[in-house]
């Protein structure tokens, strides 16, 4: 007797891969968020498991080792994380690009903040999965990006900076609300959640980072 192949229809098709990836995401971010509380060592596929409301043999169905799902968790934040520095161009005015810029790394790290502790637990280990990442890729974005920097510096729409330091900068300062959102949180009474304090935070950081960058015209005669 032939052995007849199950097909499906476009719809029925659609549906499934839809399932799977819902179901890949989920686990996803039930890894996340262990991750960035207990480090890989310290989180167990039986908890990735349990926290996704999936199986054991289901996880390791969509991602073969805890390895694995840990590679894939912080090369997808790698993604998102430097997404928003691919739009920077020459023809952008550089004070309103460099603004948008730290609004939004801002937004992250108040929307994001698991993400934001996973990333600095990897560097601070030495990047041992993400430092080819860090070489390649990573690096030729800055260096493209620190020539568009410097080419507003050079056409006199930002005052001289080292761009890759600037960069840096940025990183450091909107990421340290999220890394460090406990501290704040003890010291102020309030966090980025607040809209207020949100705005207000953002108006210092971009006072702190930007305000030396503004050119000035020079009187006239």
């Amino acid at each position: 007797m032939l052995k007849t192949t199950r097909s499906f229809s476009p719809n029925a098709k659609k549906r499934r891969e839809e399932a799977l990836q819902a179901k890949r995401s989920k686990i996803m971010e039930a890894a996340l968020l262990l991750f960035s509380k207990n480090g890989v060592s310290g989180t167990s596929v039986e908890q990735v498991a349990e926290l996704a409301d999936v199986s054991k043999s289901n996880l390791l169905y969509y991602f073969k080792s805890k390895e694995r799902l840990y590679l894939n968790v912080i090369t997808h934040l790698l993604e998102v994380w430097l997404n928003p520095l691919q739009s920077f161009c020459v023809e952008q005015d550089p004070i309103e690009t460099l603004s948008d810029y730290i609004r939004v790394k801002l937004e992250m790290s108040r929307d994001n903040p698991a993400e934001s502790k996973l990333f600095c637990m990897e560097v601070v280990q030495g990047a041992p999965v993400l430092m080819q990442e860090l070489e390649t890729p990573v690096k030729a974005l800055l260096e493209a990006k620190s020539s568009v920097i410097n080419q507003w510096v050079e056409a006199g729409k930002l005052n001289p900076v080292e761009p890759y330091h600037l960069i840096f900068s940025i990183w450091a300062v909107t990421q340290h609300y999220a890394d460090f959102s406990v501290q704040i949180k003890a010291v102020t009474g309030d966090d980025l959640s607040n809209p207020a304090f949100f705005e207000s935070t953002l108006k210092s950081i971009k006072g702190i980072l930007l305000g030396g960058l503004i050119p000035h015209a020079t009187p006239s005669n």
